[in-house]
């Protein structure tokens, strides 16, 4: 009942705060609605709240056309929902239900299929099934608003099997058929020769500290920083492209532009630069816990809306990680571009970005554990016992005894890891926080964090781990504001 009050109150005000937390069903029209929806508030008496957009399309609600809650930023998967939700979540995120059965999903969470169900229905208010068809109708419907995309290629990047299902779905939902939707769209259709989609995230949301983290540990010839954009080589199926990130902060988002990405691959990289830039992360109510430490609490207030900076692959992740071992970030991003030009892909910018060979200088994909697992890394300055550590990771890799899967509990990937010679806890909890996304991943060992939780005499490590007892379940967004009060420190 308390929480119906909040919610109410939310509705009532617009609170953008809540924006993508709740959901709205008007039992007079039979629509949902985001809470900061500008149309006129209906009563009281003819709204029900639903914790997520699956749930109110579950209930029997269409999408408002107006508020367009396709556009509110995720719903946060760590907030308020079981650990196995939580993975969950982010499993359909990543199409776990596009080919597969529930059935599948609960294997590789550990759970029954019912006892599954039973836990999305709890924390979520609808089937797994649900959250997955509620994702791609949103997805398509971004896809139509804001694209030239012709419809079967919105249909497919969308995961529809056909496009007479798509067709069906959309007019069953909006009562109207995709063609129609965009024609009768107020929203900016882009005409140009490179698809870009916007990304909406949670407000505050610290760009530039974003950028500068992927600018300091860019690796030469995968990555780069342009002004305030960030670009990045990435292969998928065999095919090389490009990945562009810009902010829109006049939008409120992420401009994701794509070159040379297969339309079929769109949906899938879209989610997986989303938990890269963590533009999903409940930001509020991760302040409301790091506040009560008067040390983060003015770091906040220098850096709101601070992220955890994801990772495009695990595996390219954790080389970085081992070469991060004891060195400065420079000389880890040196030795990382080194490997990148020896071992990696060869790659040729797509033509979309020919006006821009003068500036960026992308021509590697990162190498894949296949090829490291036999790299000898001589003449490279790195010293024998990190080489032999990437090799003994990249072959774990290769014979399937070491993955990233967002399914796996963190704490068991982190022994499994560590398990491997020349992995330390530091390592772990590293990757941890930025392949697993891991909010509470903290390597209590770095050198720069004990430095920055008490600057005028560097802490101990028993000292700053039971500090960061009352951090928790935040401790990664909390080493984050630790390192940015440093200058390089940290990764």
């Amino acid at each position: 009942m308390q929480q119906h009050h909040i919610y109410e109150r939310a509705r009532l005000s617009r609170d953008p705060r809540f924006d993508g937390q709740f959901f709205v069903g008007v039992k007079t029209t039979g629509i949902y609605c985001r809470p900061v929806c500008p149309a006129v508030a209906p009563k009281s008496e003819n709204v029900v709240f639903y914790p997520s957009a699956a749930a109110a399309c579950e209930a029997g609600f269409r999408p408002c056309l107006r508020c367009r809650p396709e556009c509110a930023p995720g719903t946060p998967a760590w907030s308020g929902t079981s650990t196995t939700v939580r993975r969950g979540l982010r499993l359909i995120s990543n199409g776990a239900l596009d080919d597969g059965s529930i059935e599948q999903l609960a294997d590789r969470l550990g759970v029954t299929s019912r006892h599954l169900r039973r836990l999305f229905t709890q924390h979520v208010g609808a089937s797994p099934l649900a959250v997955a068809h509620t994702q791609r109708l949103h997805f398509a419907k971004r896809l139509i608003d804001q694209t030239n995309l012709p419809m079967t290629h919105v249909a497919s990047a969308a995961g529809y099997g056909s496009v007479r299902r798509f067709n069906d779905t959309f007019r069953k939902t909006y009562g109207r058929s995709p063609r129609d939707l965009r024609r009768h769209s107020d929203a900016t259709i882009q005409r140009d020769t490179v698809l870009t989609v916007r990304l909406p995230y949670r407000k505050p949301f610290a760009w530039p500290a974003l950028v500068q983290f992927f600018a300091a540990r860019a690796t030469p010839g995968v990555e780069q920083v342009v002004g305030m954009s960030y670009f990045r080589t990435i292969m998928l199926d065999g095919q090389a492209g490009v990945i562009e990130c810009r902010h829109d902060k006049r939008a409120e988002s992420i401009c994701l532009s794509l070159h040379g990405i297969a339309t079929t691959q769109i949906f899938q990289v879209v989610q997986r630069v989303r938990e890269m830039l963590d533009l999903d992360a409940p930001v509020a109510d991760i302040a409301d816990v790091l506040r009560a430490d008067p040390r983060l609490r003015e770091m906040i207030r220098h850096n709101p809306g601070i992220r955890v900076p994801g990772a495009w692959d695990g595996f390219e992740l954790t080389v970085r990680a081992i070469l991060g071992q004891q060195v400065s970030v420079k000389a880890a991003t040196t030795l990382a571009g080194r490997i990148a030009a020896r071992y990696g892909i060869a790659v040729k910018l797509p033509p979309s970005l020919a006006d821009r060979t003068a500036k960026l200088r992308l021509d590697r994909a990162f190498p894949e554990a296949e090829k490291l697992s036999r790299a000898r890394f001589n003449d490279m300055g790195l010293v024998t016992s990190r080489a032999e550590t990437i090799r003994r990771v990249a072959s774990a890799v290769v014979h399937g005894d070491n993955t990233f899967d967002t399914a796996q509990d963190p704490h068991d990937f982190c022994a499994n890891l560590t398990s491997i010679r020349g992995i330390g806890n530091w390592t772990a909890q590293y990757v941890a926080m930025r392949a697993l996304k891991y909010p509470d991943a903290f390597p209590a060992t770095d050198l720069g964090l004990l430095k920055a939780v008490r600057p005028d005499t560097k802490a101990g490590v028993a000292e700053l781990s039971h500090r960061a007892e009352s951090w928790r379940p935040w401790r990664a967004y909390a080493a984050l504001l630790l390192w940015s009060s440093l200058s390089g420190s940290g990764g």
